[in-house]
């Protein structure tokens, strides 16, 4: 059937609140979404829905989020932030700690966030996500891969140029692969998968240190 209903036609560009009344608004309006969402998942997420919940009229929800669509990457986008924050938060820690098993910490640190962010979890596990989230998780693991490239810089393993970028970026897609599986099978975390996901990551990141300790140019 070629016809869709409001709820997935494309969004239209939706308005950015300026003002700070408009911005509690708006996250009073995304913390009654994610109750919503971790409720009874994604297909629960109509504007009726959301506004009821978050006792506003559906009118002043469509300024912000007209559809499903929009509130999906609305939540997405916050997740996105609160991992960063975290990533930002571990990077200043590495220069002052120089921790011994960066692993450990980092994936110790991303399974911690998957345990926590229930809403985070059930957008990702479910089916919902929009090609517009899609995009932004791509950048988003860029970005978390260059905290990691951070990270080992900070801890001076390593030396910053285009090899190491790219062999961060392949670090944080094995490790967020890993985390998936890990909390699909166990709400807690399959510690025996995490703790495998920490030896392939160390072998590998021990690997990529090794480069530069014996002055290869990385191809």
């Amino acid at each position: 059937m070629d016809r869709t209903t409001p709820e997935t036609d494309p969004s239209p560009p939706r308005r950015v609140p300026r003002q700070a009344r408009s911005k509690a608004r708006l996250a009073l309006v995304l913390r009654a979404a994610e109750r919503i969402l971790v409720d009874d998942g994604v297909e629960a997420l109509t504007t009726t829905r959301v506004a009821a919940e978050a006792k506003v009229s559906v009118g002043s929800l469509y300024q912000y989020l007209p559809d499903r669509g929009a509130i999906i990457d609305a939540l997405a986008a916050g997740y996105f932030a609160r991992l960063e924050g975290v990533m930002d938060d571990l990077v200043l820690a590495a220069a002052r700690e120089r921790w011994q098993d960066p692993v450990a910490v980092l994936v110790d640190a991303y399974a911690s966030i998957y345990r926590t962010e229930h809403g985070f979890r059930a957008l990702w596990f479910g089916s919902g996500l929009t090609e517009e989230t899609r995009a932004a998780d791509r950048e988003h693991k860029r970005r978390m891969a260059d905290g990691i490239r951070r990270v080992l810089l900070a801890l001076e393993v390593a030396r910053d140029d285009d090899a190491l970028a790219r062999a961060c970026h392949a670090a944080i897609l094995a490790a967020d692969a890993l985390a998936q599986e890990a909390f699909r099978r166990d709400a807690d975390g399959d510690a025996a998968l995490l703790d495998e996901a920490k030896v392939m990551l160390r072998g590998y990141l021990a690997e990529v240190a090794g480069r530069y300790r014996d002055g290869e140019t990385p191809g």
